[in-house]
């Protein structure tokens, strides 16, 4: 899983090596010098990190040995494995997109993402339902999580982990963090679920279509296919949709129950009642004046529940349950399990937010956000892209523009820029 967070010339022979002991897998059928390429291979590594890095595998061999590892699963591990100065790029520069719940909730719940998402639940409904019937956990609510996760199945990680996870132990990136998911990895191979050729993942390890990292994998994975395997890297989702559908049944998820349902609070409603922590029953919260905002029932009238509001006083109000906080054991945000609870009523039939944005904020929504980028673009300040997310490729080019106007260089996009813009 993510915030989100993802062998060389002898790739193909080692894949055929390894296919006895996790799985049928066999070559890629990508050359070696795409795969060193697409991976960071092709940057050069100093070679004094080539030597560090090979000098700590040793030292980490012999920790890993006593941690009952084999010798041989550690040579298949570390056979082709050199530092990758990819993983080290991508961990240094992550995206840092300013975004309001609002935006965030745009962005996740999009038309795309519900449009992808009925699909996906039409391919494959029939192992949904089953994985519905056998843990409890609604087919929309993971294949919510699916879309959140890898927007199904679309970006499941493209870098080789065990790689990955020894570059940054080696860095000392995040402290044990990183040994401990390498170690954990080095189980999976051991258990013969997976081949080092096909354990890909994020720069961060995660992994497959619902980006489990390797511990989380550990104690959630599933053989739903009943092939011996816990495979959620293949194009088949159907092992990795059960193992998210296990996590959230191990992490509470109570069937037949809404995680997050809109409100809307009467006037004058005290909002210091407000706040994780704070239970009511639902028929509490009745007799305070709290309505269900929609189309979207309320829980049952005895239903323990909280009430958050996220965007404060003046934006959308929420009554969460148990299930709220078992989306919140995968992914610890508000607004990702909001994000969660929202795509699943959309992929139920439900109607979206009454109230999706404060009357106050100052944002502006996606599609102006991307107006606002085409339009910088083609008046010479190039955006280097139009999906809506204002990072620093946008904000370098407000700013250029601003500078360029004689206007304060704030970098921060508005309705009187937009505006701007549109009358040249």
């Amino acid at each position: 899983m993510r915030f989100s967070l993802r062998l060389s010339a002898t790739l193909t022979a080692l894949a055929l090596v390894l296919g006895g002991c996790a799985g049928n897998y066999s070559g890629t059928g990508v050359s070696p010098q795409s795969q060193e390429i697409k991976w960071g291979r092709n940057q050069n590594p100093p070679p004094e990190k080539v030597a560090g890095l090979r000098n700590w595998v040793e030292g980490f061999k012999a920790s890993a040995r006593g941690q009952g590892i084999s010798d041989s699963t550690l040579e298949f591990a570390f056979r082709d494995v050199t530092y990758n100065p990819e993983v080290v790029r991508r961990s240094q520069n992550q995206a840092e997109f300013k975004k309001s719940l609002w935006e965030y909730l745009e962005n996740a719940v999009s038309e795309k993402r519900q449009t992808n998402g009925r699909a996906a639940l039409a391919q494959y409904g029939g192992v949904l339902n089953r994985i519905e019937a056998t843990y409890g956990v609604d087919k929309e609510v993971v294949t919510a999580v699916w879309g959140m996760e890898s927007t199904y199945g679309e970006r499941r990680g493209d870098l080789p982990l065990i790689e990955s996870l020894a570059t940054l132990s080696y860095e000392g990136y995040r402290g044990d963090f990183f040994r401990s998911q390498l170690m954990a990895a080095l189980r999976i191979l051991q258990s013969g679920d997976i081949d080092p050729a096909h354990m890909t993942g994020s720069w961060a390890g995660a992994m497959g279509h619902t980006q489990f990292i390797p511990t989380t994998y550990l104690s959630y994975a599933a053989d739903f296919t009943g092939d011996g395997r816990r495979d959620i890297w293949s194009n088949d989702p159907s092992d990795a949709l059960a193992s998210a559908a296990n996590y959230l049944a191990k992490s509470g998820w109570q069937r037949g129950l809404p995680a997050a349902v809109e409100v809307t609070l009467p006037a004058g409603f005290n909002t210091a009642l407000a706040g994780k922590g704070k239970r009511r029953s639902v028929a509490e919260w009745q007799s305070l004046g709290v309505r269900q905002a929609n189309q979207r029932p309320l829980p049952p009238a005895g239903t323990p529940t909280e009430l958050i509001l996220p965007g404060g006083p003046s934006g959308a109000a929420f009554l969460i349950t148990r299930n709220f906080h078992a989306i919140l054991r995968y992914n610890n945000a508000d607004s990702y399990a909001l994000a969660v609870s929202h795509l699943a009523d959309r992929l139920k039939g439900y109607p979206g937010l009454a109230n999706p944005w404060p009357a106050d904020h100052p944002g502006l929504r996606i599609e102006q956000r991307k107006e606002m980028q085409r339009l910088l673009t083609a008046r010479g300040f190039d955006t280097q892209g139009v999906d809506g997310n204002v990072g620093s490729n946008t904000t370098n080019a407000i700013r250029a523009y601003q500078t360029s106007r004689g206007l304060p260089a704030t970098g921060e996009p508005s309705a009187a820029l937009l505006e701007q813009l549109r009358r040249g």
